[in-house]
């Protein structure tokens, strides 16, 4: 019988009827408990090994060496499998680490074995043993003790249907991750890949710090942030939307080489890049620019698949492979739009009225109060941004959407400003920041005025945050990295959702 067919007899039964039977056992079990003054839920079981660490110590060990040895071994997990066959039986049992067989005998457990046939798959049961090989060639641990530590009252999904309802996998994620191994690696993959990036940053001298999560003046980035209320101050504040203020803040303060790995939140809609609640990292460096920035972003790339790939300079993302080969590419988006908008005329790059023409055109939304550097990237996002999927670098952005970034000395119009982009994603923003508190107050108040005429996404002008620049905050370089993104193309999956935990999703219908 093949293994992707269920068997004849495996339609699912109903849940409320499951979930009864097991609340009926798990009543006889407190019973039980109650009379042996007990706990039906113990918490005085000390497993001594893992499933994984057993499998990987004992890969070699043949059945002679291991009936020789006599190995005794303690393991605990969550029963996935089960298979009673009279006096002898079967369970497989799951651990952070992996999983291991359990070989029952009723004449080696008595009551406990008749107790087991009565447990269900996902109970959390505890085992005593010695280490032995069955003659399939499995490791697994002839039991001489048998516990069951935890009943569970509703059942996994079953192995044949598995847990295939997306919007379950995501509202239920505890469950995805019993039963779904993929699931696990992925989250034990992004925690490896954060640890690197820490590891890397802090080998170059940076400090980790916090900054405020509620802020009085949400800064930092253009996005409609989350309001909420503090009572006892009797003050309105916003869930932050960058950290980046805050951590120039520090700079002005003499830490000069700084970084937060921490949670943004927007007040934007769900998709499959997105998501209200997201990480990023963020790092601050003096006497550093932007092209320093750059070989920094590549550096911690290539760290970073390194993570999954070991040595490895290419990577296969959604069924495309991908070159990590450096350095990068590194195109203005001057450029960029040329190249993906044939006929465009390059002499007219910054005419207002031919730029709206061209937006017409292509479809690009914009507003009547548009300068001609917001309607460049009007174009650059239509047109160019989907087609960068190898690395690629676009830099030389507008000062009018680059309000905290430092103007280029040989053409103020653009400013000494980045975006990386991958998988035709943008990844990692950075830029010389603008250091100047006259300019960075004129750009503040351009931000105010777009915000009267309507955006919601424009700046709030931040007068502490001059007045700390008024102090002098030295020539710095600022890198921001989506962490979620990143791990999304590092561990092959296609939505923000299958990278977060607890991703957002709509209430429940009831």
């Amino acid at each position: 019988m093949s293994e992707k067919t269920p068997p004849s007899g495996t339609e699912p039964q109903d849940e409320n009827k499951l979930i009864a039977e097991r609340r009926a056992k798990l009543a006889a079990i407190r019973q039980q408990a109650s009379l042996e003054k007990a706990s039906a839920f113990p918490n005085d079981f000390r497993r001594t090994h893992y499933a994984g660490e057993l499998q990987a110590a004992h890969t070699a060990s043949t059945p002679e060496e291991l009936e020789a040895q006599a190995i005794s071994v303690t393991v605990a997990g969550r029963m996935l499998a089960k298979r009673v066959m009279g006096k002898a039986s079967f369970a497989t049992i799951a651990d952070p680490s992996g999983r291991i067989q359990l070989f029952l005998q009723s004449a080696a457990l008595a009551e406990a074995y008749e107790q087991f046939k009565g447990w269900d798959v996902g109970d959390t049961v505890g085992a005593s043993g010695t280490l032995f090989r069955t003659r399939t060639g499995e490791l697994s641990v002839k039991v001489t003790a048998l516990r069951l530590l935890v009943k569970s009252l509703r059942p996994l999904p079953d192995k044949w249907h598995g847990l295939t309802d997306v919007d379950t996998r995501y509202r239920q994620r505890y469950v995805d991750l019993i039963v779904n191994d993929d699931a696990r690696a992925v989250f034990e993959a992004r925690t490896r890949i954060v640890r690197r990036l820490r590891t890397e940053l802090d080998a170059r001298g940076f400090l980790e710090v916090e900054t405020p999560m509620m802020q009085p003046i949400p800064g930092g980035a253009a996005a409609r942030p989350f309001i909420t209320h503090h009572n006892a101050l009797d003050m309105q504040l916003y869930l932050r939307i960058a950290p980046e203020l805050y951590l120039k803040r520090l700079v002005v303060g003499g830490f000069e080489k700084v970084y937060e790995i921490n949670r943004n939140f927007r007040n934007e809609g769900l998709s499959t890049r997105h998501n209200p609640e997201f990480t990023m990292m963020e790092l601050y460096w003096a006497y550093a620019d932007y092209h320093e920035l750059m070989d920094l972003t590549e550096q911690l790339v290539i760290a970073l698949v390194d993570v999954v790939r070991p040595g490895a300079r290419q990577l296969s993302y959604q069924g495309r492979e991908y070159s990590l080969a450096t350095p990068f590419r590194r195109v203005t988006m001057a450029d960029a739009i040329l190249q993906n908008n044939p006929g465009f005329d390059a002499a007219r790059m910054r005419d207002i009225d031919y730029l709206r023409e061209w937006c017409a055109k292509i479809g690009a939304r914009f507003d009547k109060a548009d300068g001609a550097g917001k309607l460049q990237t009007h174009i650059f996002d239509q047109t160019a941004e989907h087609t960068l999927l190898d690395p690629t670098f676009i830099h030389a952005y507008p000062a009018e959407v680059s309000p905290l970034a430092r103007a280029n000395d040989a053409d103020p119009f653009l400013t000494d400003r980045f975006e990386f982009f991958l998988s035709g994603r943008e990844m990692a923003n950075g830029f010389s920041e603008l250091n100047d508190p006259e300019d960075q107050a004129a750009r503040f108040q351009a931000q105010v005025a777009r915000k009267d005429a309507g955006d919601h996404e424009a700046m709030f002008y931040d007068a502490d945050y001059i007045r700390a620049l008024e102090y002098g905050m030295p020539p710095t370089a600022g890198l921001g990295i989506g962490v979620d993104r990143l791990v999304m193309f590092l561990t092959d999956q296609a939505a923000i959702r299958d990278v977060l935990l607890f991703p957002q999703v709509r209430p429940e219908a009831t």
